[in-house]
């Protein structure tokens, strides 16, 4: 069994023991008036899951001194993070964050793809050689000057951002290429803590399954991205398709290099989607190229009972689903 086989198995019977394993479950539970004793109880669960990670970065603190983390898209990576580093320092440990996305290639230098347009996700944009230089240093002892990249100019500066592994200090640093070795060559294995994060999920209901990896983070996506970015819902289902490629490219063939899978999923997210995602999908016109992908994520969302305006308050500002939704204080 692999690794993301035995955390899909996990959550599967963590749900039949509480009770919740079909998507009808859910519904009756959300029926009866029991939605946020739900999202407590998911909360509890994700929070022991943030401790049970952060207590292997603890056991292991001696010897691996930096954390990678990485996921696909719409993951709440950003939110697991930040929650195992909160765990973390309860531990005494000083977590520092390297955020890779500074340690691009400048642009003119990225590489291009298969159709001559420049390939941001390639591992060719990072500049590995510089990242490991700098990750050699602090690892003996050395202080370093951090890299920002200017997205806008498309280069590097620096602007006095000094950093120094002190007592205690544990690196940690998420993006695409994170559980690849081949971004960091020049540091031993055996020094690198990997975290793999995605929304796994196994619950049976309506015509599939409850929260199909690929859907619920596509639905996420969309929530996220309509809210925060400005992106339209017809063009993040017209874009999945690149997006998916590239996971498929980058990311899922390094998961078993995790040593620990955080499981993002909840029981309630799906409902949660629903208030927010059908509206944007239901103004997707019919003579729109998204509009099949779209139909078919209502006829999933059908069978879905939506959480309300008063059972989403109760949602806490620290959830990974504030990630999507707005209101996080993390």
């Amino acid at each position: 069994m692999t690794k993301i086989e035995a955390a899909r198995a996990e959550y599967k019977e963590w749900c039949m023991a509480v009770g919740i394993d079909t998507l009808e479950k859910v519904n009756e539970t959300l029926d009866a008036g029991k939605a946020i004793e739900l999202i407590n109880l998911c909360e509890a669960r994700q929070e022991r899951q943030y401790a049970q990670a952060a207590d292997q970065i603890y056991w292991n603190r001696n010897r691996c001194r930096i954390v990678m983390m990485s996921g696909p898209s719409s993951s709440g990576k950003t939110s697991s993070s930040l929650r195992i580093a909160q765990q973390a320092r309860v531990l005494g440990l000083k977590p520092k964050v390297i955020e890779l996305d500074n340690y691009f290639v400048n642009r003119e230098d990225t590489p291009f793809d298969e159709n001559g347009e420049r390939d941001y996700e390639a591992l060719a944009a990072m500049d590995v050689a510089f990242l490991n230089e700098q990750l050699t240093d602090l690892l003996a002892g050395k202080e370093v000057e951090l890299p920002k990249f200017d997205f806008k100019a498309g280069h590097r500066v620096f602007n006095g951002t000094r950093l120094k592994m002190e007592e205690g200090d544990i690196l940690f640093m998420e993006g695409i290429h994170a559980l690849n070795p081949a971004l960091t060559p020049d540091i031993p294995r055996e020094r690198i803590f990997n975290i793999y994060i995605s929304a796994l999920s196994a619950l049976p209901g309506g015509e599939k399954d409850h929260g199909s990896t690929t859907d619920k983070r596509l639905l996420r996506r969309i929530v996220r991205d309509n809210r925060t970015r400005g992106i339209s819902p017809e063009s993040n289902i017209l874009r999945w398709p690149s997006v998916r490629r590239g996971e498929i490219r980058n990311i899922f063939p390094y998961e078993e290099n995790a040593n620990v899978v955080f499981n993002s999923s909840t029981l309630y997210d799906i409902p949660l989607l629903k208030y927010y995602a059908e509206p944007l999908l239901c103004g997707i016109s019919e003579s729109s190229p998204a509009y099949g992908k779209a139909t078919k994520l209502l006829d999933f969302l059908e069978h879905v009972r939506a959480l309300k305006p008063a059972e989403i308050a109760a949602i806490p500002p620290t959830s990974i689903m504030r990630e999507f939704i707005g209101g996080q204080t993390l």
